[in-house]
């Protein structure tokens, strides 16, 4: 679709009803990729990075590398990353406007080349996310950060120095700029009260790789003991657990029984108990799990976000769409963002009935959802709007697909391989 003069937009169109089925590969986690694609730049040398999702927000961490001097290119799934060449610290706006995680860079780059220059992130509106839970750890490492016009200008003399960081909260980002920083820092760096999410696990492993020492990772205490350098390594990314909650939210509203392969249920611990509330067999075994649903879903009741290993925010809207058509009232409580409900006045064109009343939504479940033209705001809630879409009688036409991307692989081929009526025009 052509909007204004030379403005090309894409959008899903759905055509709704269709019982899923079949079996499909999970890929690799987006949030593993991004804060590991950032660490190869300690690495120096050639670093290969297996099961990493062709992804606009990989992109976008590419456009940065490459720009910094770092060369790399693709076969499939696998990305080689070259980053011997990197000869500059700066990174422009236009490039850290592209997704709010290129924050994770700065850590990076100082620790490689004593110091960075970059502008505040940008990506989805999530309502405030600040960063300066990262500056303010990297500052007690003796990086001196000056902030003006927007821009972040950053300096270390000589090492960065080791430090203990205790984290008011358990800021993922925060936790994964600290680790990068204070693998090559000068002594042992303690993070309290650190992020205990996988892909906080999946990082840490790909450091070890490299030659790093971090122990306690997964855990509320991380351990960081620096080393003068880290050397390359080859890594295979964690597969992604939201895209595995999201495909099985679609199995859900369609009745289905869908078969995932290559996922960790562990890391979906979380996840489960809501799927099984909600009347959903689920059946693990050594590669995977099989989700079968019920003709009509139970509410779940009760869903609050939490910090993992609580249930993610980010399965909050696609998990949404399935309490839409559930037989009964659930309750969310959005306890992570201000403004993770952006995907309600969709699902409400849709036909859902949902109210909210600031960090909780109520959800009343229909009979059916119907078609209609939606669009999306921001990553998750155009998975939600992808799944109600799955199960409305008729033909959807969902706009801001771009979100959709940033996190989503092919979606629309992973859904019509499990037999849904998607076409991405």
């Amino acid at each position: 679709m052509t909007f204004g003069k030379g403005v090309c937009v894409s959008v899903f169109v759905v055509d709704g009803g269709r019982k899923l089925a079949g079996e499909v590969s999970v890929q690799g986690s987006k949030n593993s990729a991004l804060p590991i694609l950032a660490a190869t730049l300690l690495c120096g040398g050639e670093c290969v990075l297996y099961n990493c999702p062709r992804l606009s927000d990989v992109e976008a961490s590419l456009a940065i590398l490459r720009y910094l001097g770092c060369t790399a290119y693709r076969e499939g799934s696998t990305l080689v990353v070259n980053t011997d060449g990197m000869d500059r610290c700066d990174i422009p706006p236009e490039l850290m406007h592209r997704m709010r995680s290129s924050i994770i860079f700065l850590g990076a780059i100082v620790a490689r080349f004593g110091r960075a220059r970059m502008s505040f992130p940008g990506g989805c509106e999530l309502g405030p996310r600040p960063i300066d839970l990262h500056l303010s750890a990297l500052r007690e490492m003796g990086i001196s950060i000056s902030e003006e016009h927007g821009m972040l200008d950053c300096v270390v003399e000589d090492r960065l120095n080791a430090a203990k960081i205790a984290l008011p909260i358990p800021s993922v980002g925060a936790t994964e700029n600290t680790m990068i920083a204070a693998a090559v820092a000068d002594g042992t760096t303690v993070v309290a009260n650190a992020a205990r999410e996988p892909e906080i696990v999946d990082l840490a492993d790909f450091l070890n790789a490299c030659g790093a020492k971090i122990s306690g990772a997964g855990e509320s205490t991380i351990i960081i003991e620096g080393v003068e350098k880290l050397t390359p390594a080859c890594h295979t990314i964690i597969p992604d657990r939201i895209v595995a909650a999201t495909l099985m939210s679609a199995a859900a509203v369609t009745g289905a029984s869908i078969r995932l392969k290559h996922v960790i249920p562990a890391h979906l611990q979380s996840v489960l108990p809501v799927f099984r509330d909600s009347g959903c067999e689920i059946d693990i075994n050594p590669d995977g799990l099989r989700i079968s649903a019920p003709y009509r879903l139970h509410s779940p009741k009760l869903i609050r976000t939490m910090p993992y290993p609580g249930f993610p925010t980010d399965a909050q809207a696609p998990v949404m769409s399935m309490a839409a058509v559930a037989d009964g009232m659930t309750v969310f409580v959005e306890n992570l963002f201000l403004s993770r409900y952006s995907h309600v006045s969709e699902l409400c064109r849709l036909g859902a009935d949902i109210r909210v009343e600031g960090k909780v939504a109520v959800v009343d479940g229909v009979r059916r959802l119907l078609s209609a033209p939606v669009r999306a705001h921001d990553l998750r809630g155009a998975a939600a709007l992808v799944v109600a879409a799955l199960c409305a009688r008729g033909e959807s036409e969902i706009g801001g697909i771009e979100y959709l991307e940033r996190g989503y692989e092919d979606f629309e081929l992973v859904l019509s391989s499990l037999g849904a009526d998607v076409k991405k025009i």
